[in-house]
């Protein structure tokens, strides 16, 4: 390698050890990372991203899986064949790694200083004291507040952002050269997202280092990255400059990538996908064949023209006022004197905050304070902002999961905090609720037909147990998933259809008004187009309601009509949701939008010369 070389990966073959034989996780990948650059590699959930960085770190399970050829040059030393002993010496020292979920990563039992200062004793052979003293100065520079006192503070008292800064602060721990990122930011907040990002090109620059960073997600590569591999199913297909690659994208799989992340200007009703721009035959075993698709204008005309276009409230002020700059033409309002389907008026919800020996109340988080709107039928509502602002809680509270503690929730003119056991029984079958996490929320001991008629048992619907199976299967169908899926469990499932499956669930009941709560938020970006067009497509052909609730303004203004913006359990803003992409009048919705990737070639063009002079100046 040459003496500008960090990283050079050449061939390498990484494959498990399935029941139908070996499953080629990375095949045949090549790529070389410079001091000081940044690598992004990208591509969908299975597609060999963390398997590659395992297969660096030689953290593979050596019951199922094994490198079957390549190599991984690092500083020229071979690190497919280089002694375990002398792998663990480079592991934490000179390659450091932030995992993708620091919930897990981080153990429950000790605290987030003891676990840093682990990592420098056992690199460095130093006094607890002096590692204590450098875990302080590592919180400090990777932003964490009041460092002194955190530092003895355990992983379930920090919010996700902060536990991901303390898996930043483990892994730059011994100054390492190379520093891996995966999906350290998946899940998190814009707002969050946007200052890990900020961070960790700050890191880089004042160290120095070399980065491999792992996303599904293109917009927030353009924020990091130098370069960019693109893989699918183990490949690598495409590999170049960033700039060059959100110029003119050379594979298809790349342009649907690129093409099927909702932005605020969309034009679009419904997405693009990767299935527009390729045809996919044969398995990773037997061999793809990638067919490119022509691009057909009439299908693009059909996204942006087929489905019913926005449906605001009634004519008031709200909704009028200066409508002709932000409005689409085919812009629709609610017929004056319509009553809404769902009325939220003056909604709290407070959690006591209990201490001492007898647990005593000392105080209360107002989750919710005050919350009002109205929800008419055939609309989508948004809820968006922040981890911690309210908006499960409100979607929760609607539902009556978590219990207000004052106001009224008025569905079809009945205020639900005040029915019965009966009336509400009549409630939850009309309105029903899709969660973040399809795997935790299915039952994993029960196949996915159980799932379904059971919620069907449970709101007497269908006939009979033949009756209820065939309307199981015709839901699945419906959802796009295969009648013969009925047989299978949860965890036979990817994470896409998972939520397809829990989708198929809330349809179930035969509802009229759905809450989606982060539906689409931890979900691959090509699969989370498919799921908001599926989303739309069963308003349009079942005339349902939505509350939306998400942290991302892209996608949650990709799907409403109104949107209300909340921070610290209230309502900042609230109105159409072109007019609030527009025209915001919050500070709190403007920090939202700033949060935002921005993957214009100006910004790409700018980034990328001023880490070009960051290098200069290190090497």
């Amino acid at each position: 390698m040459d003496s500008d070389t960090l990283l050079k990966i050449d061939g390498l073959k990484t494959w498990f050890h399935g029941e139908s034989g070996e499953i080629k996780a990375v095949d045949d990948l090549s790529l070389t990372l410079k001091k000081g650059q940044t690598i992004g590699i990208v591509g969908e959930s299975g597609s060999g991203k963390s398997v590659t960085s395992l297969s660096i770190m030689r953290l593979l399970p050596p019951a199922s899986a094994r490198i079957a050829g390549g190599t991984i040059s690092y500083l020229g030393r071979d690190l497919v064949k280089l002694p375990e002993r002398e792998m663990r010496g480079l592991r934490g020292r000179e390659i450091g790694m932030i995992f993708q979920e620091p919930g897990t990563s981080l153990n429950p039992v000790f605290t987030v200083g003891e676990q840093v200062c682990e990592v420098i004793r056992l690199h460095e052979h130093v006094s607890a004291k002096v590692a204590r003293e450098r875990t302080i100065k590592l919180f400090t520079e990777v932003g964490i507040p009041d460092p002194a006192s955190r530092i003895d503070a355990y992983p379930h008292e920090m919010s996700g952002g902060q536990k991901q800064r303390v898996m930043i602060a483990m892994a730059l721990a011994c100054d390492p050269q190379l520093l891996i990122a995966d999906e350290p930011t998946t899940a998190l907040d814009v707002t969050i997202q946007k200052q890990i990002l900020e961070l960790l090109a700050s890191l880089q620059s004042r160290r120095g280092m070399s980065m491999l960073f792992i996303s599904h997600d293109l917009g927030v590569i353009s924020e990091v990255a130098d370069e960019v591999a693109v893989m699918f199913r183990g490949k690598l297909v495409e590999y170049g400059p960033i700039e060059s690659l959100f110029v003119s994208p050379q594979h298809p799989y790349t342009k649907g990538l690129l093409a099927c992340r909702p932005r605020l200007d969309t034009p679009y009703r419904h997405l693009p996908t990767v299935a527009d721009f390729m045809e996919i035959r044969g398995t990773v075993e037997t061999g793809l064949q990638l067919t490119e698709k022509r691009v057909d204008p009439v299908r693009f005309q059909e996204l942006t023209a087929v489905g019913r276009g926005r449906l605001y409230h009634p004519e008031t002020p709200l909704v009028t006022e200066d409508a002709g700059k932000w409005a689409p033409a085919d812009a629709a309002t609610v017929p004056t004197g319509q009553h809404p389907l769902l009325s939220v008026h003056d909604l709290q919800v407070h959690f006591p905050i209990k201490r001492g020996l007898f647990r005593r109340t000392v105080g209360q988080i107002r989750a919710v304070d005050g919350v009002s709107f109205d929800v008419y039928r055939g609309q989508t509502l948004g809820l968006v902002g922040e981890s911690g602002c309210g908006k499960t809680t409100t979607g929760r509270a609607i539902v009556q999961l978590v219990r207000p503690t004052g106001g009224s929730i008025q569905f079809s003119g009945n205020d639900v905090t005040r029915v019965g056991s009966t009336e509400m029984a009549v409630f939850r079958k009309r309105v029903q609720y899709i969660f973040q996490d399809p795997y935790s929320s299915l039952n994993p001991r029960l196949k996915v037909g159980s799932i379904l008629t059971d919620v069907m048992m449970a709101n007497q619907r269908g006939t009979s147990k033949n009756d209820r199976r065939d309307r199981a299967a015709a839901l699945l169908t419906e959802v796009g998933l295969e009648a013969d899926h009925l047989d299978r469990y949860p965890h036979e499932f990817s994470g896409g259809q998972r939520q397809r499956v829990s989708i198929a669930r809330a349809l179930a009941a035969e509802p009229e008004f759905i809450i989606c709560d982060e539906s689409v938020s931890a979900l691959d970006v090509s699969v989370q187009a498919q799921v908001l067009n599926l989303l739309k497509h069963l308003q349009n052909t079942r005339g349902l309601t939505y509350v939306f609730i998400s942290h991302d303004l892209s996608v949650v203004k990709f799907m409403s009509d109104m949107m209300a913006v909340m921070h610290a359990g209230k309502i900042v803003e609230f109105g159409p949701s072109d007019r609030i992409y527009a025209a915001p009048r919050h500070e709190y919705t403007r920090k939202l939008i700033a949060s935002i990737p921005d993957a214009s070639i100006e910004t790409l063009v700018s980034r990328i010369r001023e880490r070009a002079q960051c290098r200069k100046s290190h090497y």
